[in-house]
Parts: C-alpha cells; structure tokens; sequence
C-alpha cells in the first residue's frame, strides 16, 4: 500500500473546490468519522469478528477517496474485500490483521496532511520597525 502517495492533489482541489467554505467543516467530520472507524476496525480485528469489518471499512474507505487520501483509501478497500469475502467464506481474513495495524497511522498521516491543505494560507506582511518599549522614536 506504500507505493500510492498520501494525497491525491487533483482530488483533493477538486473536492476543496467544490465544497468551498464547507470544506474545514466537512474535514472536521472525516476526522471524526474516520477515528471511529479505525476504531471499529481495530476492536473487530482483536475480537476476530469478520462482519464488524465490513461498515467501519467501507465508509473509511469511502470517505478517504473521496479527500484524495489514497493509500488509507486503498488500505479500507482492501479490509473491506477481504472482510466481505470472509463473511461469505464464514472464516476470519487472516491478511487483514497486518493491515489493519498499519491503519491508524495512515490515517493520521492523512488527516495532518489534509488539515494542512485545509488551512488558511497566511501572507506575511513586512515587519516594520515600530516604536515601542526600548526603543527610541524618532
């Protein structure tokens, strides 16, 4: 899962385009959601439960694509196969553990990469020597 970058640029300006100024609030739910899925997903791993799988990675997995976050995106769809095809096979996907460790971090690494995209760029002024305490005026 490595191989694919953290953020997709062109989906992410598309996506921060079309929101406009919903975008921070959107965000703000992605992170929230996303925590609860990774959750979700960690809980279902160490309980061996093959159907709590599949929802919390289908909508990680939904939600990271639609940012542009690819490979936590990639990572969820790929939880979700295997949880899908475990539920019908009535087995616990034994790959699923080792990705699922590599989760969290991915999906922080994303949410900081995307919260900086959606942060406010700030123009810096030139400083200009002011009177103030210790200094003379004049």
């Amino acid at each position: 899962m490595n191989e694919h970058p953290t953020i997709d640029r062109e989906k992410l300006n598309a996506i921060r385009a079309e929101l406009g100024t919903h975008f921070p609030r959107i965000l703000s739910y992605f992170a929230e959601d996303g925590v609860k899925s990774v959750d979700a997903i960690e809980d279902a791993v160490r309980n061996r439960d093959t159907v709590a799988l599949v929802r919390p990675a289908h909508t990680l997995k939904g939600e990271s694509l639609q940012f542009g976050a690819e490979a936590l995106g990639l990572a969820a769809e790929h939880i979700e196969k295997a949880a899908r095809d475990g539920v019908e096979a009535h087995i616990f996907p034994a790959d699923v553990t080792e990705i699922a460790t590599r989760l969290r971090p991915l999906f922080e690494e994303a949410l900081a990469a995307l919260q900086l995209a959606a942060a406010p760029t700030i123009t810096q002024a030139p400083l200009r020597r002011a009177a103030g305490f210790g200094r003379k005026v004049g």
